[in-house]
């Protein structure tokens, strides 16, 4: 796709907006309706979206979002990595009662833009300390990550892919709760939530189905004035293995025998182990200025993967209606050695990641509720270093600079 295709890009996210919109349009004509005009006004509908289009200057990967993503951008322009619709519709049954339901189209684990539901709650708010949620929520590993698909609420054209990759979990089905204690003028805010995903992750040709896998985290937040802090631990316990049996009972005899293949696959288990996710975010905003600092550590149950470690740091300015802003993000995994065979170093080669990024952007926000970003990304990292990219080649020497324009806008 080159950059003149800009037309057939937003021609094909309008579709998507069509065939997500329909469902919504019905329902507002039926709470607009006399039949129910007593309840109009607690009914509600919003949306959000990203027409973006993204090039690399390698042909050597493609360049994802994260590893939701089969596929992702080389050196022409793809206007599937960041692109993504979304509408939200509320209703205050009561008061104290509201019920939350938000539709997204974006490119999914299954190469296509197909709508699906990312949540679908009830919120029940008994006193005003005190939210509880029950149904399809958004996953919140890390600050900031339940919003990773409202592009207009981040300052950069995406969250920044060394420390957001990790995550492929969008939504959960469970429930949370939050307590909210002020102290003065400040804010201390904590939450539990426990819930079972049903998501896939793409890998190579096929997707690793991870339906079933109970997942639980907590949160403490602090808020003075432009200040908020906020300590997580979040973990994951997969119920289902890798699908690579067939790769390793499929090695030509005298590769790997039945006996041997059998042993790297107990050795490669990821059913019943635990992935635990520990992070730290510091966010001030005030005025023309804004900053974010994040650190995680992600600790991997199986030997299948590599445990690691990311940060970013991120800043920008205010100059009336452009922001200006530059970051710095870096990610190291934990190489691990395998005693029982090299094609299992292999599979673990493919968790691989020490890189580190410049980020240098520009954000416009052209009318309200309505921005417009460039950014450019200047990876650079080891040879070794191929997670999460797609379809790498041997002559990848670990150096990417991927060029981002979007328009983001809510309404």
């Amino acid at each position: 796709m080159t950059f003149f295709s800009l037309p057939h890009v937003a021609g094909n996210c309008l579709r998507r907006v069509r065939e997500l919109c329909l469902p919504f349009v019905l329902a507002g004509a039926l709470v607009s309706s006399p039949a129910l005009a007593w309840d109009a006004e607690a009914f509600s509908v919003h949306g959000f979206g990203t027409l973006g289009v993204t090039r690399t200057s390698s042909d050597d990967v493609e360049f994802v979002r994260d590893i939701s993503q089969p596929r992702g951008a080389r050196s022409h322009w793809s206007g599937r990595t960041d692109s993504v619709f979304g509408l939200q519709a509320s209703w205050r049954i009561r008061p104290e009662l509201e019920a939350v339901v938000q539709g997204v189209t974006r490119y999914r684990y299954d190469r296509t833009f197909k709508p699906e539901i990312a949540w679908a709650y009830l919120k029940y708010d008994p006193t005003p300390a005190l939210s509880m949620r029950l149904g399809r929520l958004g996953t919140e590993f890390f600050m900031l990550a339940d919003s990773r698909l409202v592009g207009y609420s981040y300052l950069t054209v995406r969250p920044p892919g060394d420390y957001f990759w990790y995550l492929p979990f969008y939504s959960v089905n469970g429930a949370d709760a939050t307590l909210t204690v002020p102290l003065g003028e400040d804010v201390l805010r904590g939450k539990l939530y426990y819930g079972i995903s049903d998501g896939k992750i793409p890998l190579a040709d096929r997707q690793w189905d991870i339906d079933g896998s109970p997942l639980m985290g907590t949160y403490l937040e602090y808020q003075s004035g432009p200040w908020l802090v906020r300590g997580s631990y979040a973990n994951i316990r997969f119920n289902s293995n890798l699908p690579i049996a067939r790769d390793f009972y499929g090695l030509a005899p005298g590769v790997m025998t039945t006996t041997e293949a059998r042993a790297a696959l107990d050795y490669l288990r990821t059913d019943d182990t635990r992935s635990h996710y520990y992070s730290f975010g510091l966010v001030y905003d005030s005025g023309p200025w804004q900053f974010q600092l994040m650190l995680n550590s992600i600790d991997q149950g199986s030997r299948a993967f590599e445990s690691s470690r990311a940060g970013y740091v991120l800043a920008g300015y205010r100059i009336d209606s452009v922001t200006p802003y530059v970051g710095y993000s870096h990610v190291d995994s934990t190489r691990r050695t395998s005693p029982v065979h090299p094609a299992v170093a292999r599979v673990q080669a493919d968790s691989r990641a020490q890189q580190e990024t410049v980020i240098l952007g520009a954000r416009w926000d052209v009318m309200r509720n309505l921005a417009i970003k460039a950014q450019w990304d200047a990876i650079r990292g080891d040879t070794s270093s191929i997670f999460p990219y797609r379809r790498e080649r041997d002559d990848w020497n670990g150096r990417l600079d991927v060029f981002s324009l979007t328009m983001d806008f809510i309404f």
